[in-house]
């Protein structure tokens, strides 16, 4: 086995990181410092660099809980990061360098959380044959819909039906710079009203990761009268783009404002070449483990269910 050098990150390293994700094989602005850090004070961060020699290969998104390391969990996906010279077989070398740096620095436990597999069309399954072959294990595993837009589009019949009547409406899709709007219009108050909670992201934080992030982050909202009634806020990558937030008023939910704004969406990127349309996953804390509406929602606007695994592995 070859070692690499393993490096624990620290914000001398903030340049070289950002430089290396910009050019990974199989990165996303997820991974960018300015985004990672937006809630550095909820995560003990305990991101790594693998080297060889002088030379950055790979990276891993991270931190810590005790003797746990965690792909990072204050990132929907994670996973470790690799430059497209990397093959399976340095792929191999680098899972047992950072294997070897966690048991020498105390680690009880790890936990990945990999890309799904549609964000990267160059493949990306190497890493989950590797940790399995050192002990890891399946810990948890949820649907992750999305929508294949490189194949016809399969909305139903009666989702179609709707939206040609909601055509007839007075409804305007604006795609706007700022979100406040939506955020304390719609958002906040449709998810406390429905589920009791608030968003991940505070209007704050969304509105600096816009900032930073102005092509990545998008914001599509609809309007009657002049007034607020659905709105959909995207991450957008060079293949994929995902809902993070789709909310809708009562007056939106009447209207079927929401299934308006998605359609519209999904025809729009099918236009321009995006290959998939991430919907997010429908967990539940229910017996079934899963949201049955959010399931056949998202299904019936065209969704696949493709896996977002969980692993575990024990370092003592």
């Amino acid at each position: 086995m070859k070692k690499y050098i393993v490096k624990q990150y620290e914000s001398k390293y903030f340049d070289q990181w950002n430089a290396f994700i910009s050019k990974a094989k199989n990165a996303t602005f997820l991974f960018h410092r300015d985004f990672m850090e937006y809630h550095e004070e909820r995560f003990q961060d305990y991101s790594l660099l693998i080297f060889e020699e002088d030379k950055l290969i790979a990276v891993l998104p991270a931190n810590r809980v005790g003797e746990a390391v965690y792909s990072h969990q204050g990132l929907t996906y994670g996973g470790l990061v690799y430059s497209s010279k990397v093959n399976g077989e340095i792929v191999a070398d680098i899972i047992e360098s950072l294997l070897f740096f966690l048991k020498e620095k105390g680690m009880h436990f790890f936990y990945f959380k990999p890309i799904p597999s549609f964000y990267s069309s160059g493949g990306n399954h190497e890493i989950d044959f590797f940790l399995f072959k050192n002990g890891a294990f399946l810990d948890k595993k949820e649907m992750n819909l999305a929508i294949n837009l490189a194949l016809p589009l399969t909305i139903s019949k009666s989702k179609l039906k709707h939206f040609r009547k909601i055509e007839d409406l007075d409804l305007e899709i604006v795609q706007e710079q700022q979100l406040q709007f939506f955020w304390e219009l719609v958002l906040e108050p449709r998810l406390l009203e429905k589920y009791d909670a608030n968003p991940v992201h505070t209007l704050q934080e969304i509105t600096k990761l816009k900032s930073n992030f102005p092509d990545n982050i998008k914001q599509f909202s609809v309007y009657h009268n002049n007034d607020i009634i659905a709105g959909i806020t995207l991450f957008e990558t060079d293949t994929v783009v995902k809902s993070q937030y789709g909310a809708t008023t009562k007056k939106g939910e009447e209207l079927r404002a929401l299934d308006f704004l998605f359609i519209n969406l999904i025809k729009k990127y099918k236009r321009e070449g995006k290959q998939f349309f991430d919907m997010g996953i429908v967990n539940d804390d229910n017996e079934k483990g899963y949201h049955t509406g959010l399931l056949r929602q998202k299904e019936e606007l065209g969704c696949s269910v493709y896996s977002q695994d969980f692993y575990k592995m024990i370092l003592i």
